[in-house]
């Protein structure tokens, strides 16, 4: 394919991960860390879950140990060798921001606990939920200085300063 049409996706691919907007090294791993930590929790407490006779617990094991498997293969390609397409997911979700992971790994997290709420589950999704959590912090960004806060905050009061100037100004 020639034209127009080859140029958006090949400037889509080459496009820098999403990861790389303001997160340092260690919070990176620290976040994959989580992640492949969710995954062993979600897998283990998946499995106990199973093992009942109640339907319900039965559909929310499955829910967990298929959250544990899409949790290893974004945050973990390489345990999941065995997948052909293992590293090109995990390329699409480099690319994702971080406030999207959050929703995508939190909304995971919750199914399980919404269709059976039991200790099980609750313990087994906590740090799957907790790696959402942690890529949501890093979507808010840094903490600001207090030097540049009271500079806005100084900026902010002189022009509602000058708007109530205006306004008594216009009054008279």
């Amino acid at each position: 394919m020639s034209g127009s049409g080859g140029a958006p996706a090949a400037s889509a691919s080459s496009a820098p991960p999403a990861q790389e907007e303001g997160m340092t090294w260690w919070y990176r791993w620290l976040c994959r860390l989580s992640g492949v930590l969710g995954a062993v929790s979600c897998a283990i407490s998946g499995l106990f879950n199973c093992i009942t006779i109640h339907p319900l617990n039965i559909a929310a094991g499955v829910w967990m140990i298929m959250n544990a498997f899409i949790l290893l293969l974004c945050e973990a390609p390489f345990c999941c060798q065995f997948i052909e397409f293992a590293n090109t997911v995990a390329e699409k979700v480099d690319r994702l921001r971080s406030w999207q992971k959050a929703v995508f790994y939190c909304g995971m997290a919750v199914v399980p606990i919404v269709i059976s709420l039991t200790l099980n589950t609750l313990l087994g999704n906590a740090i799957a939920f907790a790696t959402g959590v942690l890529y949501g912090l890093s979507a808010l960004g840094k903490k600001g200085d207090a030097i540049s806060y009271a500079r806005i905050q100084q900026q902010r009061q002189q022009a509602d300063e000058e708007k109530l100037e205006e306004t008594l100004e216009g009054e008279l």
